[in-house]
């Protein structure tokens, strides 16, 4: 007993000598402001049984100590929302992901919380919140709000981190070597979604359709041109929840007397000409009737059909003809160069025949 109160007298004596050295020193400037002195500091004294290392500041000053601390934390909070926060605040919670929410030293009440697919999350204590469409911000100022009024934390500070995302990503389909979904947690291009989907198949169209999450109504066109110019300018970012659809490319069809029959993928940005169609087709036979050939295309009404002499085109004498997509060219063979063509081998066999059967 006797040792507490000596430790008390000394306590309250070293205040007492702190209190009358500053006041008869003058205060201290720098810069034209006037520094607070030591007796503008309320000193409590420790009551007996307290070990102490040091004098203890009182409530209301330890809270204005702090005040500019925690003002110099927001403005850099702050800043680190303008600087890097940009992306984030793009990340917004989303029917079916998971959340984590912690609150600053109360442990009891950290919590996983999964979205529903209405949006509503389960919070101790508070109940049911609308999380979706909210950034984690939102989320944590809407948490600390309820817990304020509700008188179950007096000054809440709350961390939210979504753990597992079950919209945040980009949905891939279509003529992409691997469809699928990719998450989409930054800033995401249209060539950066496509690279890691391994790129288009060779049956590729020359243009993709995205489908924003909100606004469905409204589809995006982005060019898959082969000029690089012009793939760099359809390079639009996409964001969480779209839909990226890479149709297939037109195909045309060359028939007849050519040397590879068959269907010619659009590839040229999505146009096609007809003597290109034919070079893809090996070119016409020397059988062929060019002169008769003919253009059958599909259209709403039915079929419909256009003569062409595709021997003037190869000879440079006519304008080249564009296709669409499912035209259907068809070079038929002349009869009468086919029997040209194979008349002397069959004069041979005449001869051969007549020869054998002369023999006796």
């Amino acid at each position: 007993m006797r040792t507490n109160i000596l430790r008390w007298i000394g306590v309250m004596a070293l205040a007492l000598a702190g209190s009358l050295a500053a006041q008869s020193a003058p205060p201290a400037v720098a810069g034209g402001a006037v520094q607070p002195s030591a007796s503008a500091l309320a000193w409590t004294a420790v009551p007996a049984g307290v070990q102490i290392n040091g004098p203890v500041q009182s409530a209301a000053a330890m809270h204005a100590v702090a005040a500019p601390l925690a003002a110099t934390t927001a403005a850099a909070a702050d800043v680190g929302t303008r600087v890097g926060g940009a992306d984030a605040a793009r990340v917004r919670i989303g029917p079916g992901d998971l959340l984590e929410l912690n609150v600053f030293d109360v442990p009891e009440l950290a919590q996983p919380i999964r979205v529903d697919d209405k949006g509503m999350g389960v919070v101790n204590l508070i109940g049911a919140l609308h999380f979706a469409g909210m950034t984690t911000a939102e989320a944590q100022g809407q948490v600390e709000s309820k817990l304020k009024s509700g008188n179950f934390v007096l000054d809440p500070h709350v961390s939210i981190l979504i753990r597992e995302y079950g919209t945040q990503g980009v949905s891939v389909v279509g003529e992409v070597r691997k469809p699928g979904v990719y998450p989409v947690l930054g800033k995401r291009t249209l060539l950066e979604i496509i690279a890691d989907a391994g790129g288009t198949t060779p049956f590729a169209g020359h243009e993709a359709t995205i489908k924003r999450r909100d606004a469905q109504d409204k589809p995006i066109t982005a060019s898959l041109s082969n000029d690089p110019g012009e793939l760099l300018a359809s390079n639009v970012e996409l964001e969480p929840g779209d839909t990226l659809i890479v149709p297939k490319a037109g195909i045309v069809y060359v028939i007849g007397d050519v040397g590879r029959p068959g269907g010619f993928v659009m590839q040229t940005s999505g146009r096609i000409t007809l003597l290109q169609a034919v070079a893809l087709a090996a070119g016409v036979n020397r059988t062929a009737a060019a002169t008769k050939s003919r253009i059958i295309r599909k259209t709403a009404t039915g079929f419909e059909e256009a003569n062409v002499n595709v021997k003037r085109l190869l000879q440079g004498k006519a304008a080249d003809i564009e296709l669409h997509a499912e035209d259907i060219v068809y070079i038929p063979p002349s009869n009468t160069k086919a029997f040209l063509l194979h008349a002397p081998a069959l004069a041979q066999s005449a001869v051969s025949s007549a020869i054998y059967q002369s023999v006796p």
